[in-house]
């Protein structure tokens, strides 16, 4: 009934392709921003800002990197983990090597260190594909991880290979050591959301998007066509790489604040990216957003409510969760392959013609 595009007619062509063409999502949008940025700051506490904000957040930006590698371009990677572990260290070695920087600045330099790594890792994809690139970014997660734990500088020669975030501020408030405030590392880490998901709605709109997504469907016909794939490849490597590192940057720095990079960038973590652009939608923007949220509330739920409410153990809970994800990993990939945000588009589109029949 409120869901209709009559009356909202489109006069130009920015019009006609702008991300919400209908009203409604436009003003749902909005409203969403107000929210996030003018209430929520002023409501959390230090619960709700470590137990879900902060999590969604940052596992938001690593699944919109791995979605412009994986789902707009369709190079398979296992190794998220190991390049967030790439972008904690380089803003560990930045923040000691030049306290007086900004730490907003560190956050985007360990971002660009992590491309550069990640096209570096991202060269096997010219010659291989598939199960056998999927192995290639498994090897240079182990390797990863292996090289900081087994070179003393990445972690300044410290006696325990642990590394802490040294407390830096911004406009006068803490945003990382001990004593950081809840609302700040909350906008701290939104403003990072909110610009990596529009350069990745630009990017993947644009002609180096047309790109990515030709060699996903057939990489030979997109070099006929004169898509070189070395670019396009190598490209999605390094922009992929960028907002994966920015994300373990802020994991590190902002979040735990202190890690060990097998315990903290394991590959439990490439695991847990891939499954959330997998349960929230390959190729696509709002998938990356549905999926970390997925992943994250539903630990949360369940804690809450199994072990919390009803008094179930916490080892239930935990296998229940497993049973989950399992689950709704295997329903997506048979069922509907682009996930949560395929669904929401299906809803959409109902909701437009009801109550006629599709």
């Amino acid at each position: 009934m409120l869901y209709r595009e009559a009356g909202d007619f489109k006069t130009s062509y920015a019009d006609d392709s702008q991300t919400f063409p209908i009203r409604l999502d436009r003003r749902a949008y909005w409203a969403l921003m107000v929210v996030a940025l003018a209430v929520v700051p002023f409501v959390v506490n230090d619960y709700w800002v470590n137990a879900i904000f902060l999590p969604l957040l940052i596992y938001a930006i690593a699944a919109l990197g791995l979605n412009i590698l994986t789902g707009y371009c369709g190079q398979v990677s296992l190794g998220t983990g190991g390049f967030m572990a790439v972008g904690a260290y380089s803003v560990y070695k930045l923040m000691t090597a030049f306290p007086d920087i900004n730490i907003a600045i560190h956050v985007v330099l360990a971002g660009f260190v992590t491309a550069a790594v990640g096209m570096l890792f991202g060269l096997p994809s010219l010659r291989i594909k598939g199960f056998y690139l999927a192995v290639a970014t498994l090897a240079a997660q182990f390797f990863l991880v292996w090289l900081f734990n087994r070179v003393p500088w990445f972690y300044n020669y410290s006696a325990s290979g642990q590394i802490n975030a040294p407390e830096r501020t911004l406009a006068g408030f803490r945003i990382t050591g001990p004593e950081t405030q809840a609302w700040a590392t909350y906008l701290f880490c939104l403003v990072f959301v909110l610009a990596s998901a529009w350069i990745c709605r630009n990017l993947t709109r644009g002609s180096i998007g047309r790109k990515w997504m030709a060699i996903r469907d057939m990489d030979i016909a997109a070099e006929i066509i004169g898509v070189d794939p070395l670019r396009a490849k190598l490209s999605a490597f390094g922009v992929s790489s960028f907002f994966i590192g920015i994300a373990g940057a802020l994991f590190f720095a902002v979040y735990l604040g202190a890690v060990e990079v097998g315990e903290a960038f394991g590959i439990n973590k490439s695991f847990l990216v891939l499954f959330m652009i997998i349960i929230g939608g390959l190729g696509s923007i709002l998938g990356s957003f549905l999926g970390a949220a997925f992943m994250v509330l539903m630990p949360v739920l369940l804690k809450n409510v199994l072990v919390g409410g009803l008094g179930w153990p916490t080892d239930l809970a935990a296998h229940l969760e497993f049973m989950i994800v399992g689950g709704l990993i295997i329903f997506f990939l048979v069922v509907e392959p682009h996930g949560m945000a395929q669904l929401w588009r299906v809803t959409k589109e109902k909701l437009r013609i009801w109550p006629f029949p599709h």
